[in-house]
């Protein structure tokens, strides 16, 4: 959905988050003065109707309304859309002036296109923010030691969501290893019970939320890294291959409904709502979405764990992957007043305030920031907790060139049709060693 912010009258000042954010030189003062008028076209995925998106969408909505002199042209788009089409305008090197990005790999290839432009001197001239990062957090943006953005939230994507409910009817124990977790599927299997929804359609859905994690805990985390560099491992190696295989035997067990890769994320969820599956597997993303929308039945028997061990796995059971969350791209292009003007509304979105608006939408951050645990809903206190003694192992799609992770996507999806997970991991192999040159 496409909206234009045209520029109005000169408004009233809201009350809202950005109170006290500084303009640059061309930008409108706090005292209404009059400034260079300029153009910024924006690009998110804050689409929905859960309380993230919403909260964002009025960030941009307050600054609008508190900047006359600055349109924002603003686009939003379902995640894998923005990713798609920012590949394909980057292609072109036709960026949007400020836009949703990942870290890591998307980040390091709009590097080295030429596409971006860092932000120190912006982040150095607030210390209070830059410095209030959780450890670690700046680092998916950094690439030769510049910084090119801050993360906007914190984005665990492999979480059991379970109903202890469906659990305790049937005489289910919420599984702590492997094989109880394979127990309880076929439990739930002879009673006519989803095991675990999936919405596979955007065909990353299951590397990010279940084969990301369940890779790590067979590979362990430096091997992957070794694999991406193509330096001293490959995707081709028996490990790989055995986590491709656990895997397809959880699709051979039935863990999934039938049609997974024809339902999307927000169908998974309402299969979940609507008490006919046990479990489904998502991001903590997905807590805004299932806080607004499931009964309070289902709400109130709902609690969140993470992937069992698998043994004689090398990875850290008590992790999950994913990453710092998604920052805010400043196209190389800008400068002087519209420059400025794209680092205010960056402030605004990712700076102290937005980081407490995001928190406060249940949805975590990598921002130093305690929750309000009297105001936030129980769920969130339970997967906030959670996350305190969770640590972060890599998500595929965030460590892998874009050629492999379409390959690792189409290939997954495969898999759990009954593909051989060899020549899967061949074609995974090929794509990467290709992309790095290797």
């Amino acid at each position: 959905m496409k909206n234009i912010y045209k520029i109005g009258m000169t408004m009233a000042l809201s009350a809202s988050v950005l109170a006290g954010c500084g303009g640059g030189s061309g930008t409108q003062g706090a005292d209404g003065g009059s400034a260079e008028k300029v153009q910024l076209t924006v690009w998110h995925n804050w689409t929905g109707q859960d309380a993230k998106a919403i909260a964002m969408r009025q960030i941009l909505d307050d600054f609008q309304a508190s900047h006359p002199n600055i349109e924002l042209e603003v686009e939003g788009l379902p995640t894998d859309g923005l990713k798609t089409r920012l590949r394909t305008v980057a292609a072109a090197d036709e960026m949007p002036d400020l836009f949703v990005m990942w870290p890591d790999a998307m980040t390091k290839e709009f590097v080295n296109g030429g596409l971006l432009q860092p932000i120190d001197e912006f982040l150095d001239s607030k210390p209070e923010w830059k410095n209030n990062f959780i450890p670690n957090a700046l680092d998916g943006y950094t690439v030769d030691g510049k910084i090119y953005s801050v993360p906007m939230n914190l984005a665990p994507s492999s979480f059991i969501y379970y109903n202890q409910a469906i659990f305790d009817q049937y005489g289910v124990k919420v599984p702590e290893t492997w094989d109880e977790l394979k127990a309880a599927i076929d439990t739930f299997n002879k009673n006519n019970v989803i095991p675990i929804a999936l919405g596979n359609k955007a065909n990353w859905v299951v590397q990010s939320t279940i084969f990301s994690t369940i890779a790590d805990r067979v590979t362990g985390t430096d091997w992957l890294l070794k694999a991406v560099n193509q330096d001293g491992a490959k995707f081709t190696d028996p490990q790989f291959i055995e986590a491709l295989k656990v895997l397809q035997d959880l699709g051979n067990a039935k863990a999934f409904q039938d049609g997974f890769n024809s339902i999307d994320e927000n169908q998974m969820i309402q299969l979940y709502n609507q008490g006919k599956a046990a479990m489904f597997i998502d991001g903590g993303w997905a807590l805004a979405n299932l806080v607004k929308t499931a009964p309070q039945e289902v709400l109130d028997k709902t609690h969140i764990t993470i992937l069992p061990p698998i043994e004689g796995g090398k990875g850290d059971p008590q992790s999950t992957s994913g990453v710092v969350g998604t920052g805010m791209g400043v196209s190389k292009k800008l400068e002087g007043a519209r420059k400025d003007a794209a680092m205010e509304l960056l402030y605004a979105l990712a700076g102290p305030e937005g980081q407490k608006a995001t928190l406060d939408s249940s949805t975590l951050v990598s921002y130093n920031i305690e929750l309000d645990e009297s105001k936030a809903h129980p769920l969130f206190v339970e997967l906030n907790n959670l996350m305190k003694e969770t640590k972060i192992s890599p998500v595929y799609d965030s460590k892998l060139s874009s050629a492999a992770v379409e390959v690792i996507n189409n290939g997954l999806q495969e898999l759990l049709m009954g593909g051989n997970p060899e020549t899967i991991a061949q074609k995974i192999q090929d794509a990467q060693a290709g992309a790095i040159g290797k």
